[in-house]
């Protein structure tokens, strides 16, 4: 079932979009804090991104901006200002889609499910791990914080996603080291402490100190 993530300050809009949504088979979830599009977005998942223009803290604009840092999903605009410079502005920003408000339900949902199509018939998706504003894309094993993407080794990588995956709990020392070789094998344990400090550095670098907390004789955490 596909999920669609709408930002919709209209309560009663809302309603009736992910009611019409939910009849036509999508999961639904509209924001709930118009200051963390990007948290919501991260852990809901979504394969398509309905958004207004006009929002509270932020503009739709701004949010579009950022999903497109760190994702390719579809992003249709809902909005009332819909003259040619906020058409032009949403697509030169990467919106897929501008849809003018009052809009009618049938035709909003046969182009939800078009673009659909198109965006997943032949691709799937890749699930996207977010913690303080970084986004782990495990399609493609970047990290990426704000403007910059954390250039990561395979092995970096698998730490960041053993860790991000299991978010608020400590991994331990012996469950990465299976995680980075993938084997049950003895590997000296140095080894590890060295592609940790090293990750430990990009991620400073990119301005998140202490993104990674250690243990004491236990392991490591992400929260």
């Amino acid at each position: 079932m596909y999920k669609l993530f709408l930002v919709e300050d209209d309560e009663n809009i809302a309603a009736a979009v992910c009611r019409r949504a939910e009849n036509w088979g999508l999961e639904t979830r509209a924001v709930q804090d118009f200051r963390n599009v990007m948290g919501e977005f991260a852990a809901y998942q979504p394969q398509i991104v309905l958004l207004d223009v006009l929002l509270p803290c932020f503009d739709g604009y701004h949010w579009c901006t950022e999903i497109r840092r760190v994702s390719k999903v579809p992003i249709i605009f809902l909005s009332s200002v819909s003259d040619n410079m906020n058409i032009v502005m949403a697509m030169n920003l990467g919106a897929d889609d501008f849809i003018a408000k009052p809009f009618d339900s049938g035709v909003l949902m046969a182009k939800v499910q078009a673009l659909l199509r198109r965006s997943y018939d032949y691709a799937g998706t890749a699930p996207l791990l977010e913690h303080r504003g970084a986004f782990l894309d495990t399609g493609d094993n970047s990290l990426r914080c704000g403007d910059e993407t954390v250039s990561l080794t395979r092995n970096e990588y698998r730490i960041l996603l053993c860790l991000m995956e299991n978010k608020g709990k400590v991994v331990s020392r012996e469950k990465l080291m299976q995680r980075l070789w993938e084997t049950e094998q003895f590997v000296d344990e140095n080894t590890l402490t060295v592609n940790v400090n090293r990750l430990r550095r990009k991620l400073e670098s990119a301005g998140l100190r202490d993104f990674i907390a250690t243990r004491f004789g236990v392991g490591y955490i992400v929260e």
